[in-house]
């Protein structure tokens, strides 16, 4: 298997964007890092601040982690990547999603039906734009174009973009949990973006990615904490996971929660969700199980990181996706480049 590689995970802004994310992503570009993605949730969009750092880079890939398909319509988020692709001389990376329900419905104002079915509505579009060598149609339930329903003037006719892209093939990622939507994603796309991968339940996805293609990358967001204490280390992992598995997500549909249960740790999630609605979030977080935690992390002292590394290589993990300060940055490099 091809040696592991690098990825920085720069996430969506808090409160306030944070005053080193372009330091942190020449550091990464100059220590032989692969790639760097942003994200947006509801705040910072995720385009903006690639944009931001491409500039200031030459080599590094650019990946949104992920963009959210309610965001925009598939021909402007087209139109963003092919722009993006353009000024950095061809590293972008359109890694997209679909979120969930509360955001799609809640912020968005869309209806978060048929993910899957939008999902490759979506991505046909884009791929269209991308090759530009047609006028881009489709007859989907999602994304028609040309428009003919209610209110439409009936004026819309099929359009090629104006700008030629610079790649056709620009590689597309996509953020899947569920088993089906990983499914489709190896089916159509370049890329998998995957939540909570855990080295060591390798069959937990094995028949949804068989058909995966050649060349196909898997590029999973990883936390790292380097400490001499094992249970301190685990500590931030642990209160991530309480948190999405808790609260991200309503009691009747969480997918972070179905994916730990899917995992082996079916009463657990329930347990951390029961806890987190009842507002105990410290007893939810003390209840995500160690080895849960240990499993789709990087913890503990460096020398049990380097070992723990070589389960990752012996995975079908392409790249490693990590989120940290300057430090961190530069002892990941130090363990694995």
């Amino acid at each position: 298997m091809a040696k592991l590689k690098l990825g920085l995970q720069l996430g969506y802004w808090g409160a306030q964007p944070p005053p080193d994310f372009v330091e942190r992503a020449v550091e990464a570009e100059n220590l032989g890092y692969d790639s760097v993605w942003t994200a947006e949730s509801w705040g910072n969009d995720c385009f903006t601040p690639l944009a931001w750092i491409g500039a200031r880079t030459s080599t590094i890939r650019l990946g949104t982690s992920v963009a959210q398909l309610s965001a925009r319509t598939p021909t402007a988020c087209a139109m963003a990547a092919l722009a993006l692709d353009h000024l950095s001389g061809g590293r972008m990376i359109l890694g997209l999603g679909v979120s969930g329900p509360q955001v799609v419905e809640g912020w968005y104002g869309q209806p978060y039906a048929k993910p899957l079915t939008r999902t490759r509505e979506y991505v046909d579009i884009i791929r269209q734009v991308l090759r530009r060598e047609a006028p881009v149609t489709s007859d989907g339930e999602f994304y028609p174009l040309p428009f003919r329903g209610d209110n439409a003037w009936g004026m819309g006719k099929p359009l090629k973009p104006i700008t030629h892209p610079l790649r056709a093939d620009l590689p597309i990622f996509i953020g899947a949990e569920g088993p089906k939507n990983v499914t489709q994603t190896a089916e159509i796309a370049d890329g998998w973006l995957p939540l909570y991968y855990s080295p060591y339940r390798q069959e937990v996805y094995a028949d949804q990615l068989a058909g995966a293609p050649a060349g196909f990358e898997i590029s999973s967001t990883v936390m790292v904490n380097i400490n001499d204490d094992l249970a301190t280390a685990l500590y931030p992992v642990k209160a991530m996971l309480g948190f999405y598995i808790g609260g991200m997500g309503s009691k009747q549909r969480n997918f972070h929660k179905e994916l730990m249960a899917r995992m082996g740790f079916a009463d657990e999630a329930e347990t951390i969700q029961n806890l987190f609605f009842e507002g105990k979030r410290d007893e939810a977080i003390a209840c995500v199980p160690d080895a849960f935690a240990d499993e789709i992390s990087l913890c503990g002292p460096k020398e049990r990181i380097r070992e723990k590394l070589q389960d990752w290589e012996d995975s079908p993990v392409t790249s490693l996706l990590i989120h940290g300060d300057l430090q961190l940055i530069r002892d990941m490099a130090e363990l694995v480049l």
